[in-house]
């Protein structure tokens, strides 16, 4: 019965996930970091790093085989892509 239950659960956080790819079709280049998150939840990786005033931004979603990739500058997106 625990056994069916902790399975249970782990399904229905997998189907919660909002890493989807009509989620990422919601997603375009402008965008500030905050509207990107709410859509998507907080990144699974980044990396950050500035340079003379610019802050720039590398971030992962990983949702199974599904993966999202962000670029930010200044806390805006530049570019995004999806691999499946």
């Amino acid at each position: 019965m625990k056994r069916f239950l902790v399975l249970a659960v782990l399904c229905l956080l997998a189907a919660c996930s909002k890493i989807t790819a009509e989620n990422y079709q919601k997603v375009s280049a402008g965008m500030s970091r905050t509207e990107v998150v709410a859509l998507l939840g907080e990144p699974t990786n980044t990396e950050r790093g500035s340079f003379l005033g610019v802050e720039g931004e590398s971030a992962v979603w990983q949702n199974g085989d599904l993966q999202i990739k962000a670029q930010f500058v200044n806390q805006k997106l530049l570019t995004h892509t999806l691999l499946k």
